[in-house]
């Protein structure tokens, strides 16, 4: 990436050049939420539907998890970036060092939390519906808990391999990573016999790996940009690093609350075959969004660095050509769910099934939320790189919690099952709103536009 590195790149930057530059973090994201599919896939085909409504039963817990990876990985990245474009790269490493250590250490605490409390937690998450699907979730849960710490490393070195100017290496790291648990899948789930158990442990070997492979290489890196350096704790950081990835914390946290609301409704309305077409349609949106999200993931670093070196005509061309790309990108994705979505669904569930018919009735409305999706994940991106994590929080909130929670605590009841549908391609639309607003009021104080 010599001539798009983060802080050797004096050429304008194109459409073309940041989509260049964003390429790699697009793919890993890509290739995460397909081998994400993969695992559900297997789980439907070679378990059962029960099988595949525990794995939705427990993906709030594991949102929490991802959301800690988060909230350090994209507020911790900002703050280094910004250090580096201020050419303060000594205590960027040493910043760098301490957000990993933190994050493990998180991931350590919802190990233990989760792993002494499981059996209550899994009552409140619905698993207690039937004693299969407790005994389901229960057998997936305990594995996933316990790899909690790698989890959380390997989300975290994802952005920070952007932010170090090495995102070719993380898709390197993450295709072994992901293959390995493909492979593994089919190994334990098929070969072995081993049902859900199997799915966990391929699931938990294939996040060990590349958070392995992330660190030995941060050890190693004495050449690049970042590297592990003797420890040192600035707790002011970290905090800095919470406020400023909050929005993506509020995210997953959301997710994590939304997908509860969305099982307990499909129970209510439909049972369990319900569950499993809502797990579905996340794995669908899991294939066609991580395009929005690979993008401004990769471009975020090179916000903060621009912002932090005060070089406001790169940022403008940044902002302006990346929101241009979002908009013709997002009306693609939006047509390609409605071409390829059924044959998504396919794949999971045989066509004529009670299931396959829930999640194809769904997907017609569902889809609409990819027409305003990219630019609320941008916008919200955008601010965090800034710096300004109340704002990216605020649309992270609005976007993900309440108008979702609003929609959901009413549509139902007037439209049925459809309204439960409306509630996140509404969220969307109202975000898109609150976005613009926000992207107007600050466009003088950060120079953007």
């Amino acid at each position: 990436m010599n001539n798009l590195s983060i802080s050797h790149h004096e050429k304008p930057y194109t459409m073309r050049s940041l989509l260049a530059y964003a390429a790699p973090t697009i793919s890993v994201m890509i290739f995460v939420s397909i081998y994400t599919m993969v695992d559900g896939i297997f789980v439907a085909r070679y378990v059962n539907a029960t099988a595949l409504a525990a794995v939705n039963i427990f993906m709030p817990v594991y949102a929490l998890i991802f959301a800690v990876a988060l909230m350090l990985g994209t507020g911790g990245s900002a703050i280094i970036a910004k250090k580096m474009g201020q050419n303060q790269y000594g205590e960027a490493r040493r910043n760098f060092t301490f957000i990993v250590c933190c994050g493990f250490m998180f991931g350590v605490l919802i190990m233990a939390a989760g792993s002494l409390f499981l059996e209550q937690l899994l009552t409140l998450l619905g698993a207690a519906e039937s004693v299969q699907l407790f005994d389901y979730t229960k057998a997936y849960a305990k594995i996933i808990l316990l790899v909690s710490p790698f989890l959380i490393v390997q989300a975290m070195l994802e952005t920070l391999f952007v932010t170090a100017d090495k995102p070719k290496l993380s898709l390197i790291i993450t295709i072994i990573g992901g293959s390995t648990n493909i492979a593994l899948d089919y190994l334990f789930i098929v070969v072995m016999d081993m049902g859900i158990r199997g799915a966990a442990l391929a699931t938990a070997i294939g996040i060990v790996i590349p958070a392995i492979l992330g660190v030995i290489y941060f050890f190693a890196a004495r050449k690049s940009s970042l590297y592990f350096t003797r420890l040192k704790a600035d707790w002011h950081v970290l905090v800095k690093s919470c406020a400023n990835g909050s929005s993506e914390m509020v995210t997953n946290l959301s997710s994590s609350i939304v997908t509860f609301a969305f099982n307990a409704l499909m129970l209510k309305f439909v049972g369990v075959e319900g569950v499993a077409a809502v797990t579905i349609m996340l794995y669908v949106m899991f294939v066609l969004t991580p395009f929005f999200m690979g993008y401004s993931v990769g471009i975020a670093p090179l916000i903060s660095f621009h912002f932090g070196s005060r070089n406001t005509g790169q940022l403008k061309l940044i902002v302006k050509n990346s929101l241009t790309f979002i908009a013709g990108s997002s009306l693609i994705i939006f047509l390609s769910s409605l071409l390829f979505g059924p044959y998504l669904i396919q794949i999971m569930s045989p066509e004529g099934s009670d299931v396959y018919e829930i999640a194809t009735d769904g997907l017609w409305i569902f889809s609409i939320s990819f027409l305003f999706m990219g630019v609320n994940i941008f916008t919200s991106m955008l601010f965090t790189a800034l710096s300004n994590g109340k704002i990216s929080a605020v649309i992270s909130l609005l976007r993900t919690l309440v108008f979702v929670l609003m929609s959901l605590a009413t549509l139902p009841f007037i439209f049925g099952l459809t309204g439960i549908w409306i509630a996140i391609p509404l969220a969307e639309l109202l975000s898109v709103i609150v976005c613009g607003l926000f992207l107007l009021r600050n466009k003088r104080k950060y120079q953007y536009a």
